[in-house]
């Protein structure tokens, strides 16, 4: 008798396909009841999600939009930001937290990361304040939180907005040092998220949602989000359209339940990456600050003395997929040259760019194919 070959599953950096099959019948069933209701524009999927999703994270009030980059966008329409103000913000980030800044045009502060976190550094954010600084955005990295509890005393003195963008980063607990804990995205003035589909918690196409505890600011930020309405007709500000549709509230609401499943397996693969890299002198795995709970939206190696774009070649050639989370920093794009921002002084973040690489991190990776991708990156390292 002939032995049964078992192939093992490609290897996607987010394997959506897989995750969608475990819950099939669910989301079949969700996306159905909305086709039936034809109610595609705030149907009650809306408010359902948006209310458990307040309630998961321990915040007043979530606002549902379009996509992470307009959370950010209303949220600095909102809090009525003005021409010429600046913002200060990690260049070591993906283009959304910037790109709105300039857009409203206000001025982008680039400051240096943490070698570690990849977070802001607060030293340095403490030193770039100026008496044109209204608003502070941290960018929580790659799953991990940035030190919240020292913005938000800087802050303070400072008299500045938090604008928190948690896109990477949902589910995170931060830990306060009085023992207190918050989840990332309700601990600052406003939080913003994206839940584009390969993020912890994703829909099936682009969404996004705001959120804040102080009851004017969420009404403020409902008016942007809906044409500056008041009430129907009523345009009291400047606004935009971003709504949350229906379909995709359905699909987010049931995901919801499994996001701290989610968490756990991304959590359990990284464990498993840790172990097969953890000590190599080439090689420094992902930090945990003492503040954070990591929820791995990405797991981001540092190579020391390895020629990344030749592991990243060996790799597709085996079949493994990788990316480069950020090649190009944004204080370095050409969309910020005006500001002449290219000049600033980054060293952490000129260094990490050229020395990052992330591996496949999703929540449907098995054993299997872990150790195959850890074993093909030390071929590659150790020949």
């Amino acid at each position: 008798m002939q032995a049964k070959i078992i192939l093992m599953r490609s290897i996607q950096m987010v394997d959506l396909k897989q995750q969608y099959q475990k819950i099939k019948p669910e989301i079949d069933a969700a996306i159905s009841s909305v086709i039936e209701s034809c109610l595609f524009i705030n149907g009650p999927q809306v408010q359902n999600f948006t209310k458990s999703l307040a309630t998961y994270n321990g915040v007043k009030h979530v606002i549902p939009c379009a996509n992470g980059t307009d959370a950010l966008q209303i949220a600095m329409m909102a809090l009525d930001l003005q021409p010429g103000d600046e913002v200060i913000t990690p260049s070591f980030t993906y283009i959304a937290t910037t790109e709105v800044i300039a857009l409203l045009k206000l001025t982008p502060v680039f400051v240096d990361v943490d070698p570690k976190t990849f977070c802001i550094d607060t030293e340095a954010l403490q030193r770039a304040i100026t008496p044109k600084t209204r608003a502070i955005v941290p960018v929580h990295l790659f799953g991990q939180a940035a030190n919240m509890e020292e913005i938000l005393k800087i802050a303070a003195a400072n008299s500045l907005y938090v604008i928190e963008d948690n896109a990477q980063t949902i589910g995170c607990d931060y830990y306060f040092s009085d023992g207190t804990t918050k989840k990332t995205g309700a601990i600052g003035t406003i939080g913003t998220t994206s839940f584009f589909p390969s993020k912890n918690l994703g829909a099936f196409g682009d969404a996004g949602a705001i959120m804040t505890n102080n009851d004017e600011l969420a009404n403020s930020l409902k008016m942007v989000a809906n044409h500056g309405q008041s009430k129907r007709y009523f345009h009291d500000i400047v606004g935009c359209n971003s709504r949350l549709d229906t379909l995709q509230a359905a699909v987010l609401e049931i995901k919801l339940k499994y996001l701290e499943d989610y968490i756990d397996a991304r959590r359990a693969a990284a464990q498993h990456y840790d172990a097969a890299f953890s000590g190599h002198p080439k090689i420094t795995v992902p930090f945990r600050a003492p503040h954070s709970r990591h929820v791995f939206n990405q797991y981001t190696l540092i190579l020391k003395g390895v020629d990344r774009n030749k592991l990243q070649d060996y790799l597709a050639g085996q079949n493994v997929p990788s990316m480069i989370y950020y090649p190009v920093p944004a204080h370095r794009q050409k969309m910020f040259a005006h500001f002449n921002s290219s000049h600033t002084d980054l060293p952490v973040t000129d260094w990490l760019t050229e020395r990052v690489i992330s591996l496949p991190m999703h929540s449907e990776m098995d054993d299997e194919q872990l150790s195959f991708i850890t074993t093909k990156v030390l071929e590659f390292i150790n020949p």
